[in-house]
């Protein structure tokens, strides 16, 4: 992934001070939970970071087993510190602009924050991807980073999270939800919609059929 910030010491840090804090992530990772079914065995978490949204969900789901994919040796160092000696959690090194990895199928897979980094001809891709290695009825849901439909609104977002717009990330490559959802749609997923919303964030979900 053609992000170089995401290796480096300090722009890590200053991500994982603020992870919790931007507003209304909580309120929009939660309608992701609701959505993960409960006893769903396997999960693949593509762009796992420190592991935060595996966590989330480990939390009232002690059965679960997971898997992080993450391309930056920082964050997979923060994960497995998070995770030490829990053998629930299998930690990946893997750059989602290459082919995901031969990891067998999941229930679930989700994502949060990651898949804006790709060019969106490889997010189509992905998502294609994800659809193959979902267990019939499995779930994906994507808490994402979407693009504006102006940039008043862009404006709006960043004024919002308290962020210069100097500091917008670089290797942003931001899509809207539309585009997104008409992918999954053809796709061949389900009960495909926007679940939640709040400016530039969101949370696309669609549902691999039961047969």
């Amino acid at each position: 992934m053609s992000a170089p910030e995401w290796t480096s010491p300090e722009h890590v840090r200053r991500y994982l001070r603020r992870a919790d804090e931007y507003p209304r992530r909580l309120e929009g990772e939660g309608v992701l939970l609701d959505h993960v079914p409960r006893g769903a065995p396997r999960v693949l978490d593509l762009g796992t970071g420190d592991g935060r949204l595996l966590a989330l969900l480990q939390a009232d789901r002690p059965a679960m087993v997971g898997v992080g994919l993450d391309f930056s040796p920082l964050m997979l160092g923060a994960a497995r510190e998070r995770f030490a000696g829990d053998e629930r959690v299998q930690l990946v090194e893997h750059d989602l602009t290459e082919p995901l990895p031969a990891l067998g199928r999941f229930d679930a897979v989700v994502s949060s924050m990651a898949i804006h980094h790709l060019e969106h001809a490889r997010k189509r891709s992905l998502y294609a991807e994800i659809f193959d290695l979902l267990e019939p009825g499995g779930t994906f849901a994507n808490f994402e980073h979407v693009a504006s439909p102006s940039h008043r609104l862009h404006l709006a977002f960043y004024a919002a999270i308290d962020e210069p717009l100097e500091h917008e990330d670089p290797s942003d490559r931001l899509l809207d939800v539309e585009s997104q959802l008409a992918w999954l749609r053809e796709i061949g997923f389900v009960d495909v919609d926007c679940y939640w919303k709040w400016l530039e964030t969101a949370l696309l979900i669609g549902v691999r059929p039961d047969r």
